[in-house]
């Protein structure tokens, strides 16, 4: 079986890659990235080598150079990971979000009626909901939760569904749409708040916090993440919505405090600021028909998960220094990406 992953080089799509390889020891995985500021080519160094790996530098609005890779690769499955991601920078740029996300999305769907597939996968998030009251914990995000959302990047990432299933009901194009909570984990961009948070804590520099961080997030080690959208693509129903949730949902400014803690570091360095414009308040998960269709269930604790994700950063300095001086955007040059 030949798979697609677009946005592979960047945070959840790299760790999808790995466990494909890792599992599937004969399956053929084409990563397809435009290597934006997000994406970084350093991730996939230990794969590069592999026979059945390939890295294309593409951007999936690249409607010619996206048909060309069908046709050169024959996929069965795509799944598509590729999207600008960051909600303050689709404030401050909505257009990039609505090309990439809607845009890119409708050439992938294109090549794969063209070309044929068993199965295009379109990960989505949680935030096309909007967001549930901080008095109401017995709330949670259904796949029949309306949709209502709060930020380009939400709405560029709602419509990019509706289009999906848009595919599904007009072309017959078999399609599924997972939508998750946050990721944590390995190799994510340290622009993100635990990430970021470790990075500061570890340079001791101020560590952002957005109003009173009393914003609550649902957390999903990302490789509970890969281990879902794996059983999606092999096993789930064509045309459905699949909900992705970590069962661990906590305050950010509480996140913050845990992070300081295990790295011996002192509060003084949080520092509130202005509230994000739209900040959703609370997020969270009923991944219920994923248990009841797939047998899927998260695996990794939050308290578990958070550890090995600081020790990583802490054995991956490398990794995170070369990002924050910018070296990183020269991998590509470096490396003989296209193979």
């Amino acid at each position: 079986m030949t798979v697609i992953v677009t946005g592979g080089a960047g945070f959840i799509g790299s760790n999808f890659v790995f466990h494909l390889l890792l599992t599937y020891p004969f399956y053929r995985v084409v990563c397809l990235d435009k290597l934006t500021y997000a994406g970084n080519l350093s991730t996939l160094v230990s794969v590069m080598n592999n026979p059945n790996f390939r890295f294309v530098k593409l951007d999936i609005c690249d409607r010619a150079g996206v048909y060309n890779l069908f046709e050169e690769e024959h996929p069965d499955v795509v799944v598509n990971f590729a999207a600008e991601s960051h909600v303050d920078r689709s404030i401050e740029n909505p257009e990039v979000f609505l090309q990439t996300n809607i845009l890119g999305t409708q050439v992938l769907m294109d090549a794969c009626r063209k070309y044929g597939i068993t199965r295009y996968h379109q990960v989505s998030t949680d935030e096309v909901y909007g967001d549930l009251p901080l008095d109401r914990p017995d709330l949670f995000f259904t796949e029949e939760t309306p949709i209502h959302t709060s930020s380009p990047y939400s709405a560029s990432k709602a419509s990019a569904d509706l289009l999906v299933q848009a595919y599904y009901r007009t072309y017959d194009l078999p399609v599924t749409i997972s939508r998750c909570s946050n990721n944590y984990g390995a190799y994510q961009f340290p622009e993100k708040l635990i990430p970021l948070m470790i990075v500061n804590c570890l340079n001791d520099k101020p560590l952002p916090v957005y109003g009173k961080g009393e914003n609550v997030r649902d957390w999903l080690y990302v490789e509970d993440h890969c281990k879902a959208i794996d059983l999606i693509i092999h096993k789930g129903r064509v045309g459905e919505i699949y909900n992705v949730g970590g069962h661990n949902e906590m305050k950010n400014i509480d996140i913050v405090k845990l992070i300081c803690c295990k790295l011996g570091k002192s509060e003084s360095l949080i520092t509130y600021v202005a509230d994000r414009k739209g900040h959703d308040m609370r997020y969270a998960i009923d991944p219920t028909k994923m248990h009841a269709e797939l047998g899927w269930l998260p695996e990794t604790k939050f308290e578990d998960g958070i550890q090995k994700t600081i020790d990583w950063y802490l054995a991956n300095r490398d990794w995170w220094e070369t990002i924050l001086s910018g070296e990183y955007r020269d991998s590509y040059e470096k490396m003989d990406g296209n193979r």
